[in-house]
């Protein structure tokens, strides 16, 4: 017998004479073909050249071109339940993404992560032996699983990629963003690169991605999802794409979508029989005539529009860039490409537009809307650019969607009526365009279909529940084929739809008023697509049937608890959230503390900051924010300073010398009434000033977490950043430590209770 544990005492069989074996492991069939899903964010109908835009747009116009369009495909009115939908093929609030991923008010259909018992596309592709791949956009786990020591389970790697290059949050900034994630890890940068944009990343990284597949293993194909962050606020783009774009949109928006509507009848993407609606008049929602504008509310206008084509633009050249990527590499023509937005156009910058994204979160606390424009006027040079977070008017979200109603959120047409194009292996290289009535939910079973992929029926041991959507394979060989979605729900705070073989009952619900039958219209969309006619009053029976059918969908589907206005969705956290409102001791060295994680400590609340020092030096001390909106303490030249970023107007205090023998810097916010802040300085117990009042930093804002010697990425001042970038600190901090006060008296979590009663009497 041998000394050698576990030999079993054969003598003289050699290795070259044994058999060998190897577990086998799943291939996917010869020349399967690649998927590459791009998904925009937040791209109207109209946006692009082959759907009636006057932009340039050739890359997208060829794939249209060598495949189909179509001018009926529909999403959820909002980002994240479309890509849940998407990607699993279920309905958004079935799967827990009844909303954006950025509430968890403790409802089966607002969970904001996705459930273990269903199959997302990657895990599908990657069983059948794809590489799998996920680069930009992913808003599919809950803020408070986005920390470092947050839960992973509903991050990308988690969910079957086998790769990740983007953002968890739902939109960055494109010259300075905020927090990447390479895998399942933040990436460490103090400063981006002159002449850095986002949308050249990510194309980078997809690029290299395929390369690097294509390279290793030639025959693997690669299921790849690019969800770009453009065009999502802020609206930023390059110079000189800018500079291109200069004079195209002086006429304003009334010209530019009727000249839209008119070339989307020319081409063929809207039936003929299609009218183009009036600018909508509702509370809240109008839109008013470009004519009727102001000098200046023009001008700031048009340079929003002028950064939006830049952005639409660069994409283009980007998806350009990718599908040559994969054209040299001789896997083009077996690569099956799908292009769509994840819904309509935003309405987010309301009725004028806005410099900084943050401040119409909190309009009502900056001030009157002329006040506003006047601060946006004052930085119209710089929209595009990474000291503006900017947002163009609702009027060319207006264009955007042409012909469509309404804007992204509602569930009129043009909140979830979006561009979409598919070419490759069974698809038709015609041009042609489909107008058979298909969902997101439809994509997962589509592409099962082309692939000839095998879908498991359980995940990690579970059962997984079957996908709500229908393949319509059959829809991209003839144009003559039945739609296989004739029915779907909608809903999103509070606005209601549903839709059945032609027919659509929508609602358009105000905030804080009843919920019931009166909100109901009702619209033969085969006759009427673009939802100019009214016809409850012609039709009560079907806007009965249609309303309980709605009723049925919606209970079955964890629609329920309706959001009624009161913004207790936002509001509501479990308990387990509170132990991020602890104080907290910071050292040099720790990564950025992440943006919600650090929001806990200061929202709507007082709190005090304390420095400790070991030595005396110049650079920044703490900083949390970024262009827009933060605080930043920091000496420079032996002063010691506060600035406060309060939505792009920036104050700063000059607190005076810190002598040599400094060891205790505090800066107290204390809430003040109307969510303001009064900051005080002190250094080793002794009064240094004080900033009195300022507008609370309020909803996502401030955008980039805690830094500590450093202020990382966009920074809270512009002016510290242009004189010293990151402005790393030359003395040595002993530690940081954040203390978290009361809640101010007005703060949305201390009036709970009256919120819940007064969604309760609209219920």
């Amino acid at each position: 017998m041998s000394e050698y544990p576990g030999f079993d005492g054969v003598v003289g069989r050699t290795f070259a004479g044994s058999t060998p074996s190897w577990p086998e492991r799943t291939m996917a069939p010869a020349g399967a073909p690649d998927v590459l899903v791009i998904l925009i964010d937040d791209m109207g109908f109209a946006d692009l050249a082959c759907f009636g835009s006057e932009l340039s747009t050739p890359n997208l116009d060829r794939l249209a071109e060598r495949g189909l369009r179509w001018g009926s495909f529909h999403t959820a009115p909002m980002c994240s339940p479309t890509r849940a939908a998407l990607l699993t093929g279920r309905h958004p609030h079935s799967v827990g993404f009844g909303l954006v991923a950025n509430a968890d008010p403790g409802f089966p259909g607002y969970t904001m992560e996705l459930p273990d018992d269903v199959l997302t596309l990657p895990e599908i592709f990657r069983t059948n032996g794809y590489a799998t791949a996920a680069v930009g956009k992913w808003h599919l786990a809950k803020e408070a699983d986005q920390h470092e020591a947050g839960d992973r389970h509903s991050w990308p790697l988690q969910r079957g990629f086998d790769r990740f290059y983007g953002f968890l949050d739902g939109f960055t900034s494109l010259h300075h963003p905020h927090r990447l994630v390479n895998g399942n890890d933040a990436v460490t940068v103090d400063e981006y690169p002159p002449g850095y944009y986002l949308t050249d990343d990510l194309t980078d990284r997809a690029i290299e991605y395929v390369r690097g597949v294509d390279a290793s293993s030639p025959g693997k194909p690669l299921f790849m999802y690019f969800a770009h962050a453009a065009v999502h606020a802020p609206l930023q783009a390059k110079p000189d794409d800018i500079a291109r774009q200069r004079g195209r949109f002086d006429e304003g928006w009334d010209v530019v979508r009727a000249r839209r509507f008119a070339r989307q009848r020319e081409i063929g993407v809207i039936p003929d029989h299609a009218v183009l609606p009036e600018r909508p008049a509702e509370l809240g929602s109008d839109v008013r005539a470009w004519d009727d504008l102001s000098p200046d509310e023009r001008r700031f206008a048009i340079r929003t529009q002028e950064v939006y084509a830049a952005m639409v633009e660069n994409l283009d050249e980007n998806i350009g860039r990718l599908l040559a990527a994969y054209e040299e590499l001789g896997r083009l023509d077996n690569t099956i490409v799908v292009f769509l937005s994840d819904n309509g156009a935003s309405r987010e910058g309301e009725a004028l537009g806005t410099a900084q994204y943050f401040r119409t979160v909190i309009a009502a606390q900056m001030g009157d809307a002329a006040g506003s424009l006047q601060r946006d006027l004052a930085q119209l040079d710089e929209i595009g650019g990474p000291t503006t977070l900017p947002h163009y008017p609702r009027g060319w979200a207006l264009a955007s969607g042409t012909p469509w109603r309404m804007f992204k959120r509602h569930t009129f047409a043009g909140g979830h009526t979006v561009p979409f194009i598919v070419a490759g292996p069974g698809v038709p290289a015609t041009g042609e365009v489909r107008f058979q009535y298909q969902h997101a939910t439809d994509l997962l079973p589509t592409l099962v279909e082309l692939t000839g992929v095998t879908v498991p029926t359980h995940r990690q041991g579970v059962e997984v529940l079957e996908p709500h959507g229908a393949s319509f394979a059959a829809a991209l060989a003839d144009m003559a084929a039945p739609s296989t979605h004739p029915e779907q729900h909608y809903a999103m705070l509070g606005h209601r739809g549903f839709y059945r073989d032609g027919w659509e009952a929508i609602t358009n619900h105000d905030p804080l008023t009843p919920f019931g039958d009166h909100e109901w219209s009702l619209y033969d969309v085969r006759n009427d697509p673009t939802q100019v006619d009214d016809l409850r009053e012609q039709h009560p029976e079907k806007l009965a049937e249609l309303i309980d059918a709605w009723e049925r969908d919606a209970r079955a589907n964890h629609v329920y608890p309706l959001d009624e206005g009161a913004g207790l969705v936002w509001i509501n956290r479990p308990p387990s959230d509170e132990l991020y409102a602890r104080p907290i001791t910071l050292r040099p060295g720790t990564p950025t503390l992440e943006r919600w994680r650090a929001a806990q400590l200061v929202q709507t609340r007082s709190f005090d900051v304390h420095v400790s020092l070991r030595t005396v030096g110049d650079g920044v001390l703490v900083a949390h924010g970024d262009q827009g909106g933060g605080y930043v303490v920091y000496v420079e030249e032996g002063h010691l300073h506060v600035a406060y970023n309060q939505y792009g107007d920036l104050a700063t205090l000059d607190a005076g010398r810190l002598a040599g023998s400094a060891r205790s810097v505090i800066v107290s916010f204390v809430a003040q009434p109307r969510l303001r802040w009064r900051i005080d300085v002190s250094v080793d117990g002794a009064p240094r000033g004080a900033i009195e009042e300022v507008v609370m930093l309020l909803g996502m804002s401030p955008f980039e977490g805690i830094d500590v010697g450093v202020d990382r990425r966009s920074p809270v001042s512009w002016p510290v950043f242009e004189r010293h970038g990151s402005f790393p600190y030359s003395g040595v901090i002993e530690s940081v430590r954040y203390e978290p006060g009361e809640l101010a008296a007005d703060a949305p979590a201390a009036v709970r209770e009256f919120l819940v009663q007064l969604g309760i009497a609209y219920e």
